[in-house]
């Protein structure tokens, strides 16, 4: 079985099956390749490779990611693990985010920061472009990558005496960036269905890429990383809802260190782990289309090209077009939470699918319960920082308005695809009135209706509030703006410190 994909940019591509390579004798022919190109771009990007469009959402990338991990420090989960982070000590080689007065293991500070930029699910996602992958539900690109290089550019710049500008970690980020989200378009989609969690996985090599660039590892040593970080990558979704998930990205950064690290001193590994039989798509996935994304590194960059969404609300890119319809519906016929009968949500199952908790009575389960991201926008007109509490959650308010709210499967909304997110909202009032709405396609936060760079400050000080000050705030988006011109991408940790003096 052989069919052709349109790519984006015009090209055709040919998938191939085990079926169509069984003739060769090895069915997994189909299946070689993809973790040398990964290597081959990973050692040969450089800053100038690297177009106008691609650093402009590189730069914007950075400062959600900075933004979600700063928001994240303070979230419950953050407590436990840092006294585990502490209780361990060892060689300072880098600094935590929020904490810069503390310098820890390498591995440890990835640790600290993929966690932080996950807690409140609130960091970007990557949309899919190839056939039968579901729409929004690839992975978390930034946060692995993001940890990674800036993690690795305290140790780099303590070993060399020499800070790390913004080009080199900008191109460092960039490439974990990018392999990531080859990866994650090639293997085969089953990955994320059977209950592997892709952010904690796929975001593994993110990060061991990002992490090897800026060890400055040649294609044989970006390949040995690659293959130590294929037998690390998990991360499976029975932890969603928990303060497991995001510690899957935490993990996902620290692999990632981890391997460059132990391919730096020599550890051997599969240069082809990826590949093959026994390689990471043919086990994880089970299997895949290398074929989509092996000569497509940086051509273009997935972040330019399908895109990337940079999430207006803490909960998984699929239920934002959702939160959207709920509250332009409230605000255009002037309804409030007191005049809610009842509403039903329909959606196919891509939507439907990840949401878990019918009830959520705490902040971790409200991000995986469409009763409460509904109820956020019913009560507040907003859903951010303030409502994703356990307070909010399990007010008396908040449980009542639940209550009133149901998901229904529509099998003509699941007959439209998974090519986008769709839904639609049916609203009954006490005094007998009806409204529905359907969810934009072209969602707040999509590559077709971005948030504006005014929109993501914004963002960014929702983020920041109660953490650090408005001149803090404005000097990070100066910095970051700027960041190709940075001398000293250390700095970051010093303008998100706010535990240092406490």
């Amino acid at each position: 079985m052989r069919h052709a994909q349109t790519l984006r940019d015009g090209r055709k591509t040919v998938n191939q099956h085990p079926k169509t390579t069984a003739a060769s004798g090895d069915p997994y022919a189909h299946l070689a390749g993809l973790t040398k190109a990964a290597a081959s771009f990973v050692a040969d990007l450089d800053y100038a490779d690297l177009d106008g469009e691609t650093l402009r959402l590189a730069r914007r990338c950075v400062l959600d990611g900075l933004a979600v991990a700063l928001a994240g420090t303070e979230q419950p989960g953050m407590k436990p693990l840092g006294a585990y982070v502490d209780s361990l000590g060892g060689t300072p080689q880098a600094r935590l985010i929020g904490r810069a007065a503390s310098r820890v293991p390498a591995h440890l500070a990835a640790l600290w920061g993929g966690t932080a930029g996950h807690a409140m699910d609130w960091d970007d996602t990557q949309l899919a472009e190839g056939p039968g992958r579901p729409y929004g539900l690839l992975m978390h690109p930034t946060i692995p990558p993001l940890i990674a290089a800036l993690t690795m550019s305290d140790l780099v710049a303590a070993e060399t005496g020499r800070a790390v500008d913004g080009r080199r970690f900008l191109t460092a980020f960039a490439a974990g960036f990018e392999v990531g989200c080859k990866v994650a378009e090639a293997i085969n989609p089953d990955h994320y269905m059977r209950g592997f969690h892709t952010s904690g996985t796929i975001g593994t090599f993110a990060a061991a890429a990002a992490a090897a660039k800026m060890l400055g590892l040649d294609a044989a040593g970006v390949a040995q990383a690659l293959g130590l970080a294929s037998s690390m990558a998990s991360g499976i979704r029975a932890g969603f809802g928990t303060m497991t998930k995001p510690m899957h990205v935490g993990r996902a950064a620290e692999n990632g260190v981890t391997a460059a690290l132990l391919a730096r001193h020599g550890l051997s590994a599969n240069p082809e782990a990826l590949d093959g039989r026994w390689g990471y798509l043919a086990i994880a996935g089970p299997g895949g289309e290398p074929a989509l994304v092996r000569d497509r590194f940086g051509k273009p960059h997935t972040m330019a090209s399908p895109g990337v969404s940079i999430k207006p609300y803490p909960s998984g890119v699929l239920t934002h077009p959702s939160m959207d319809a709920m509250l332009f519906l409230m605000r255009e016929n002037r309804l409030a939470a007191d005049d809610i009968a009842s509403i039903t949500l329909k959606a196919g199952s891509n939507v439907l699918g990840p949401i878990r908790f019918r009830i959520a009575t705490t902040e971790l389960e409200g991000k995986f319960s469409f009763a409460f991201l509904l109820t956020a926008i019913i009560l507040a007109g907003r859903a951010g920082k303030a409502e994703f509490t356990d307070e909010f959650v399990s007010s008396r308010a908040s449980q009542d308005m639940q209550r009133r709210i149901e998901t229904a499967f529509d099998q003509s909304i699941e007959d439209m695809g998974w090519d986008r997110i769709r839904s639609k909202i049916e609203v009954t009032t006490k005094d007998g009135r009806h409204f529905e709405r359907w969810a934009d396609e072209n969602y707040r936060g999509s590559p077709h209706n971005p948030l504006s760079d005014a929109e993501l400050e914004g963002k960014f000080r929702d983020c920041a509030e109660g953490l650090i000050d408005t001149d803090r705030m404005q000097q990070v988006f100066d910095f970051v703006w700027s960041l190709d011109e940075a001398g000293d991408v250390g700095q970051i940790f010093d303008l998100l410190d706010w535990q240092s003096e406490a």
